[in-house]
């Protein structure tokens, strides 16, 4: 597989202390650069920018898969099995409130994986999922 090019995502927080305490202790995503109104994070090789604006609400929306309510949008990284339940770990401790509980999707299937759910303090929705076999990420069957 090639190297994938890190993407770049910009989003809305409504408290910089917050996304900074969140994104870089307990998702231990490294910060770039920064000014009063924004944060970069290194996301897993990947930039994400936390931009400030206060009057930012959560939207409640979802959508049903596999009779679950999956918060959209949301965003994540595909991890490798043993990192996933490292951050899983570290999550736990730091008292995440799961949307998801960690959980295994198609057990003994093509396309098996690992994933969780849950929000950042501005109520941004992140899903972090690790493939049993990495190579079947796009598995149709």
């Amino acid at each position: 597989m090639a190297e994938l090019p890190p993407f770049h995502l910009a989003f809305p927080v409504n408290d910089l202390a917050e996304a900074r305490h969140f994104y870089g202790e307990i998702l231990n995503c490294p910060e770039g650069r920064s000014d009063r109104n924004w944060i970069d994070f290194d996301f897993f090789g990947h930039q994400i920018v936390t931009h400030l604006d206060e009057a930012e609400q959560p939207r409640p929306a979802s959508g049903t898969v596999d009779g679950r309510d999956v918060p959209v949008p949301h965003f994540g990284v595909v991890l490798d099995w043993e990192a996933f339940h490292t951050l899983c770990e570290r999550l736990e401790a730091a008292g995440i409130e799961w949307k998801i509980a960690p959980n295994i999707r198609f057990a003994d299937e093509p396309g098996e994986q690992a994933t969780m759910f849950f929000t950042d303090p501005s109520g941004n929705a992140l899903e972090f999922k690790a493939f049993r076999n990495r190579s079947q990420l796009f598995a149709c069957d």
